[in-house]
């Protein structure tokens, strides 16, 4: 790319640049001759809403999903791994401490990369901290598959530190994958984008137990030879040691398919323009990112002269900490951070609890691993009954709502989703003890449904949608924290309460489940309120969303003929193929 310079104006004038692809508009062609780089943002913009959906928006689904594909699958197999460890290191069963200590460490990190990573990502870029997260998380992924115990070091404490660390990665993979889709998709079909890339959780879910059936089958003849998983010993424990450590290594492989794209994507068109004031990096970074380079090389002297320029008269406000305290100062700007922030909390705090009564579930499917004659029948059980579990409910809410999420609308489906899941936990907690074992299982299943086609899609979509683009990051991994420490109340707190008053020797082990559930009911009417406190973004821009939509300028002599000029750029991108 070049540049002159009128002879009378001494106005810096970019060439145009040749070439494209069917994948994505070049969009540089059609504005180089914009001047003024508020004009020339909104014209860009707007260009990248009303594009039409193409390869290069699936490939930027395909790239944030396999993340959250890796994030699900790793959450996911922690049940199945704590099962496998208490019949390795403990002779049967993991102690209740020790197995709950190892679920909420992942939590307990997440919330951490959350929040560390979205400040990150609005700091320096989120090109700069997409791929980081990932490398975290293989090699925690890697770090938690090699571990092993010694007479000095604990093998819970290790699982506990690996896990931790794996939380920090798949923290920093929400703000991230949530905010470069929404960035770089196309307004018509943002939710649908956004929803998809969420919706990977529901495969890694079903991966990771169609993992765990494929080696339990592998290790078929040396599990059978146990009676039960405390007679597990010799080489059926060494079997069963061999098997968690290939489910979790197995998880680090879609996420080093992964990392090469990550760390090859360009900055995201908003970012440059709004962030970075680099009016120029902005297509070249796109035009890249097509071709496969790791960024693009706009030529130096144009971009330092248009960058100076949009830092002077570019009218979006700066990032700082004391815009930031200002921005969140007014009201509207505060209740909308609060709206998103406690409708994830109190979904989180309720999701994680609906896990209480998987094992009545599991036995009345008939895949309950209480009555296994051996260790094979115990563990094939477990995965298989877990796969049916999120077969049944999950994976259609998911997609349900990556169908509608358009046209009914974010604030639609999540108020319809708490609604229906008050009901539910209102009806399993009060008439727990006189529902049959199928009547939970409906309502268990119905349950699995409303939370995917319901609040937890929309609760990651929206923070993702309605913040500007130098806080978006931020004040999503701050909602996404805020629901994380909403599953680690609802997991370490309250379902605790389920054995409050148990006798031993008592056939019923959680007598105060009953409570338990109806306290998750409260949680899920509060999610009511808190859902009128966001808006409704299908169908908007993200400028419009946070108020930062810059109206049309009178078009100048030079813009006057922007027509004629665009007219040309694209006959020649046509003739030059």
């Amino acid at each position: 790319m070049s540049e002159a310079f009128g002879t009378s104006t001494g106005v810096p004038v970019v060439a145009t640049t040749h070439g494209g692809n069917a994948a994505y508009h070049n969009f540089h062609n059609d504005f180089v001759h914009i001047q003024d780089p508020n004009e020339r943002r909104r014209l860009a913009l707007a260009e990248i809403d009303k594009a039409p959906f193409g390869w290069y928006h699936v490939r930027a689904c395909l790239v944030a999903g396999i993340g959250f594909f890796t994030d699900s699958y790793d959450i996911f197999a922690v049940s199945l791994l704590t099962a496998m460890l208490g019949i390795v290191y403990y002779g049967g069963t993991m102690p209740t401490a020790s197995d709950s200590a190892i679920k909420l460490s992942t939590s307990a990190g997440t919330v951490v990369g959350q929040l560390l990573f979205g400040y990150l990502a609005d700091r320096y870029g989120r090109k700069k901290m997409y791929g980081i997260e990932l490398l975290i998380i293989i090699f925690a992924t890697v770090g938690q598959a090699l571990a092993s115990e010694s007479p000095s070091v604990n093998i819970v404490g290790l699982i506990i530190f690996w896990r931790v660390l794996m939380g920090v990665g798949i923290g920093g993979d929400y703000p991230l994958s949530s905010i470069i889709t929404s960035e770089f998709a196309t307004t018509k079909w943002r939710g649908a984008m956004m929803g998809a890339v969420f919706a990977m959780q529901g495969i890694g879910q079903a991966v990771a137990a169609l993992v765990m059936i494929f080696v339990t089958l592998g290790f078929k003849e040396s599990l059978s030879q146990s009676r039960g998983i405390s007679e597990c010993t010799g080489y059926c424990a060494v079997s069963v040691d061999k098997m968690w450590r290939t489910l979790i290594g197995v998880g680090a492989v879609p996420a080093c398919i992964a990392l090469y794209y990550r760390l090859t994507i360009p900055e995201t068109p908003r970012y440059t323009f709004d962030v970075g004031r680099d009016v120029e990096k902005a297509a070249n970074d796109v035009q890249a990112y097509m071709a496969g380079k790791h960024g693009g090389n706009p030529e130096e002297v144009a971009r330092i002269q248009a960058q100076n320029a949009a830092h002077e008269t570019l009218k979006v406000p700066r990032a700082s900490w004391g815009d930031f305290a200002r921005h969140y100062a007014i009201p509207k700007n505060g209740l909308l951070l609060f709206g998103t922030a406690a409708s994830w909390f109190v979904l989180d705090v309720a999701y994680y609890g609906l896990s209480l009564n998987t094992a009545t579930i599991l036995s009345v499917i008939g895949y309950s691993s209480s009555s296994a004659n051996t260790t094979y029948e115990f563990l094939y059980k477990t995965a298989v009954g877990n796969l049916i579990v999120v077969l049944a409910g999950a994976v259609p809410g998911y997609w349900v709502s990556v169908a509608t999420i358009d046209t009914l609308g974010r604030k639609t489906i999540q108020l319809g989703g708490f609604i229906i899941l008050t009901i539910l936990f209102a009806v399993m907690g009060f008439a727990y003890y006189h529902i049959s074992t199928t009547g939970l299982l409906v309502i268990y299943v119905l349950a699995q449904f409303f939370f995917n086609f319901g609040p937890n899609m929309t609760t990651f979509i929206v923070p993702g949608e309605v913040f500007p683009t130098r806080y978006r990051s931020t004040s999503h991994g701050i909602s996404a924290a805020s629901g994380k420490i909403g599953s680690i109340i609802g997991q370490g707190a309250i379902a605790t309460l389920r054995t409050k008053g148990y006798v031993a020797g008592s056939k019923n082990k959680n007598p105060w489940i009953d409570h338990v559930l109806e306290i998750y009911a409260l949680f899920m009417l509060l999610g009511c309120f808190t859902t009128l406190c966001i808006p409704e973004t299908k169908r908007k821009t993200l400028e419009e969303l946070c108020g930062e939509e810059q109206p049309v300028t009178a078009m100048s002599s030079s813009s006057a003929g922007s027509n004629r000029v665009i007219s040309h750029d694209k006959s020649h991108n046509k003739a030059s193929g």
